[in-house]
Protein backbone atom coordinates (compact mmCIF):
# COMPACT_ATOMS: atom_id res chain seq x y z
CA UNK A 1 0.00 0.00 0.00
CA UNK A 2 3.00 2.40 0.72
CA UNK A 3 4.02 2.23 -3.07
CA UNK A 4 0.43 3.53 -4.29
CA UNK A 5 0.29 6.17 -1.99
CA UNK A 6 3.42 7.38 -3.09
CA UNK A 7 2.09 7.11 -6.57
CA UNK A 8 -1.37 8.97 -5.66
CA UNK A 9 0.32 11.55 -3.63
CA UNK A 10 2.85 12.05 -7.27
CA UNK A 11 -0.65 11.79 -8.72
CA UNK A 12 -2.33 14.55 -6.50
CA UNK A 13 1.14 16.79 -7.53
CA UNK A 14 0.98 16.73 -10.79
CA UNK A 15 -2.60 17.87 -10.78
CA UNK A 16 -2.11 20.72 -8.30
CA UNK A 17 0.60 22.00 -10.88
CA UNK A 18 -2.00 21.30 -14.17
CA UNK A 19 -4.31 23.46 -11.68
CA UNK A 20 -2.25 26.17 -11.45
CA UNK A 21 -0.64 26.29 -14.35
CA UNK A 22 -3.78 26.53 -16.23
CA UNK A 23 -5.15 28.51 -14.26
CA UNK A 24 -2.30 31.01 -13.28
CA UNK A 25 0.09 30.98 -15.70
CA UNK A 26 -1.56 30.18 -19.02
CA UNK A 27 -1.09 33.82 -20.32
CA UNK A 28 2.64 33.92 -18.72
CA UNK A 29 5.53 33.34 -20.43
CA UNK A 30 6.21 29.80 -18.30
CA UNK A 31 2.87 28.83 -19.84
CA UNK A 32 3.74 30.05 -23.09
CA UNK A 33 6.06 27.90 -22.69
CA UNK A 34 4.66 24.57 -21.44
CA UNK A 35 1.81 24.75 -23.49
CA UNK A 36 3.20 26.28 -26.82
CA UNK A 37 0.75 28.98 -27.42
CA UNK A 38 1.29 32.36 -28.69
CA UNK A 39 0.08 35.18 -26.41
CA UNK A 40 -2.90 35.76 -28.49
CA UNK A 41 -4.29 32.92 -28.20
CA UNK A 42 -3.75 32.44 -24.36
CA UNK A 43 -5.05 35.22 -23.92
CA UNK A 44 -8.38 34.13 -26.37
CA UNK A 45 -8.70 31.17 -24.78
CA UNK A 46 -7.83 31.89 -20.59
CA UNK A 47 -11.25 31.42 -19.49
CA UNK A 48 -11.50 28.05 -21.06
CA UNK A 49 -8.08 26.93 -19.35
CA UNK A 50 -9.15 27.98 -15.97
CA UNK A 51 -12.08 25.81 -16.54
CA UNK A 52 -9.57 22.90 -17.15
CA UNK A 53 -7.43 23.96 -14.12
CA UNK A 54 -10.37 23.85 -11.81
CA UNK A 55 -10.93 19.84 -13.29
CA UNK A 56 -7.24 18.93 -12.64
CA UNK A 57 -8.34 20.57 -9.29
CA UNK A 58 -10.90 18.65 -8.62
CA UNK A 59 -8.71 15.27 -9.59
CA UNK A 60 -6.50 16.42 -7.23
CA UNK A 61 -8.54 16.85 -4.18
CA UNK A 62 -10.17 13.51 -5.03
CA UNK A 63 -6.61 11.77 -4.59
CA UNK A 64 -5.55 13.84 -1.64
CA UNK A 65 -9.07 13.03 0.22
CA UNK A 66 -7.88 9.57 -0.66
CA UNK A 67 -4.00 9.73 0.75
CA UNK A 68 -5.93 11.03 4.41
CA UNK A 69 -8.71 8.81 4.30
CA UNK A 70 -8.63 6.36 7.65
CA UNK A 71 -10.52 3.65 5.91
CA UNK A 72 -8.55 1.27 3.86
CA UNK A 73 -11.39 0.48 1.47
CA UNK A 74 -12.44 4.16 1.12
CA UNK A 75 -8.89 4.72 -0.25
CA UNK A 76 -8.93 2.00 -2.33
CA UNK A 77 -11.90 3.00 -4.17
CA UNK A 78 -11.36 6.56 -3.87
CA UNK A 79 -7.55 6.15 -5.60
CA UNK A 80 -9.00 3.82 -8.13
CA UNK A 81 -11.86 6.25 -9.22
CA UNK A 82 -9.76 9.64 -9.55
CA UNK A 83 -6.68 7.71 -11.39
CA UNK A 84 -9.69 6.34 -13.86
CA UNK A 85 -10.56 10.01 -14.08
CA UNK A 86 -7.02 10.79 -15.07
CA UNK A 87 -6.54 8.28 -17.46
CA UNK A 88 -9.66 9.13 -19.49
CA UNK A 89 -8.67 12.64 -18.97
CA UNK A 90 -5.02 11.55 -20.45
CA UNK A 91 -6.28 9.40 -23.21
CA UNK A 92 -8.32 11.92 -24.69
CA UNK A 93 -6.05 14.77 -24.06
CA UNK A 94 -3.46 12.56 -26.35
CA UNK A 95 -6.11 12.08 -28.89
CA UNK A 96 -6.68 15.72 -29.04
CA UNK A 97 -3.99 17.71 -28.67
CA UNK A 98 -0.62 16.04 -27.90
CA UNK A 99 0.53 12.56 -27.68
CA UNK A 100 2.62 13.56 -25.01
CA UNK A 101 -0.23 14.26 -23.08
CA UNK A 102 -0.41 10.15 -22.35
CA UNK A 103 2.96 9.92 -20.91
CA UNK A 104 2.46 13.35 -18.65
CA UNK A 105 -0.48 12.51 -17.00
CA UNK A 106 -1.78 8.67 -18.35
CA UNK A 107 1.71 7.45 -16.70
CA UNK A 108 1.09 8.54 -13.48
CA UNK A 109 -2.45 7.21 -13.47
CA UNK A 110 -1.46 3.93 -14.68
CA UNK A 111 0.88 3.62 -12.13
CA UNK A 112 -1.36 4.03 -9.48
CA UNK A 113 -4.08 1.64 -10.89
CA UNK A 114 -1.21 -0.70 -11.13
CA UNK A 115 0.37 -0.35 -7.44
CA UNK A 116 -3.44 -0.53 -6.28
CA UNK A 117 -3.88 -3.50 -8.64
CA UNK A 118 -0.30 -5.76 -8.15
CA UNK A 119 0.27 -4.48 -4.28
CA UNK A 120 -2.76 -3.88 -2.69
Amino acid sequence: MTLSKIFVGIAAALQLSFLVLEMFFWTKPTGLAVFKLNKEFAEQSKVLAMNQGLYNGFIAAGFIWALFHADPVAYYQLSIFFAACMFVAAVFGALTVSWSIIVVQGLPAALVLASIYFYW
